[in-house]
């Protein structure tokens, strides 16, 4: 059984192209718990048209909301209460859950995804980018799950080589360095999976 759930340290690093390579390798089923703003392409139809996964493999949000913010407030702008105790990930056998943004966004204004994590005690992978700022936000993205208890898989960066963020990241948090997805152009199914075989180990998710 292999069983992951996809977060950030922030919004638009780069997750949701990471978990269409990560549900495609594993031919996984792909669960967005929430999704907030519809107008765009949401993450599902983006893993959908990257993974080359059928239909089936996409399991329904369970909450789909217009407003493209975070999931509390993007509620509270449609009247929508977000009961926080019917978010039970899918029984599927191989699952990629994805999270909104960052660890600490807020479902609600009392429970964050981190703290969802935590009851799920699913194994996080860490989305990391390589720029500047990213020894930090990664950290405290660690620190914040480590707290809760919740169970690290590793983490994945993307973006272009930084020997020394990519070093210094997994040394002083103990979080295994799982590669590095660079930026692909054209991003094409076939562009990133050839990406993914060529910088991540498939054994590494089994």
């Amino acid at each position: 059984m292999s069983r992951f759930v996809i977060s950030g340290t922030g919004t638009d690093i780069g997750k949701t192209v990471f978990a269409a390579a990560l549900s495609g390798a594993l031919r996984a089923h792909y669960w967005k718990p929430v999704q907030a703003g519809l107008d765009a392409e949401t993450d599902g139809g983006t893993v959908a048209r990257l993974s080359g996964l059928p239909a089936s493999h996409f399991l329904p949000e369970a909450y789909r909301l217009s407003l493209p913010a975070s999931p509390h407030l993007a509620a509270e702008a449609e009247g929508v209460l977000i009961d926080v105790a019917a978010l039970t990930p899918p029984p599927a056998h191989t699952l990629i859950i994805e999270g909104a943004g960052g660890v600490l966004v807020p479902i609600t204004r009392e429970i964050l995804f981190a703290d969802l994590f935590a009851r799920w005690q699913i194994p996080v992978i860490l989305v990391a980018t390589t720029a500047l700022g990213t020894i930090s936000h990664s950290l405290t993205a660690i620190e914040a799950l480590k707290r809760r208890g919740v169970p690290i898989h590793g983490i994945a960066f993307i973006g272009d080589a930084h020997a020394d963020n990519e070093a210094i990241i997994p040394a002083l948090s103990g979080v295994k360095r799982l590669g590095r997805l660079p930026f692909i152009d054209p991003l094409t199914p076939e562009t990133l999976r050839a990406a993914f075989t060529a910088n991540f180990a498939l054994t590494d998710f089994a």
